[in-house]
């Protein structure tokens, strides 16, 4: 057995009983991966190319030693991940391949940049709140607003994982295409 076949298999095992990437209790809403292979970078990082050029059921592209596997865009939904593979080699060790599921940069970007302003805004409410003790004022509007911001944390955390749920089957087309593609190196 191949090390990528029974990776492959430790892997799928896995995500059968994880019901692909669903950890209970853990929040995990980019899945990792990695794997140990038997060959050489770049043989890896070829493959795909070569594989980019044949297919047309994946958006492929390659920078350096990261390889960005895609939905084409007319298959896309907000929600679509993609696969980002790091493929490397230190020394004598095994080739290492560390796979990323993931949103879109994009939506990756809004989704940090509102759960920041939410933050903020958290604290800034906070010392609001503690001002308007500390002078023994009217605190409710800082109340309200400090709870309103943790209600809208949840519907982004919670939307999060909507988003993530609607693209399982996406992630597992993404997931046996490359262990398709990792099963061809040796075909060469």
């Amino acid at each position: 057995m191949r090390s990528y076949d029974k990776y492959h298999y430790l892997f799928y095992q896995r995500m059968l009983h994880l019901n692909l990437m669903e950890l209970s209790n853990d929040i995990v809403l980019r899945p990792r991966f990695s794997l140990e292979l038997d060959v050489l970078p770049e043989n890896v990082l070829s493959t795909f190319e070569d594989v980019a050029k044949t297919q047309s059921d994946f958006i492929i592209s390659r920078s350096d030693d990261h390889v960005f596997i895609r939905i084409p865009k007319h298959k896309q939904h907000f929600w679509s991940p993609q696969l980002h593979l790091e493929v490397y080699k230190i020394e004598e060790q095994p080739t290492i391949l560390k796979g990323l599921f993931g949103p879109k940069p994009t939506v990756w970007t809004l989704f940090m940049f509102l759960h920041f302003i939410i933050a903020t805004l958290f604290i800034g409410a906070g010392v609001w709140l503690y001002t308007n003790i500390a002078l023994k004022a009217s605190y409710i509007f800082p109340i309200v607003t400090m709870v309103f911001l943790f209600i809208f944390w949840f519907v982004l955390y919670f939307s999060g994982r909507l988003g993530k749920e609607a693209g399982k089957k996406e992630m597992r087309a993404l997931h046996s295409f490359m262990y398709d593609t990792l099963n061809q190196i040796t075909v060469q």
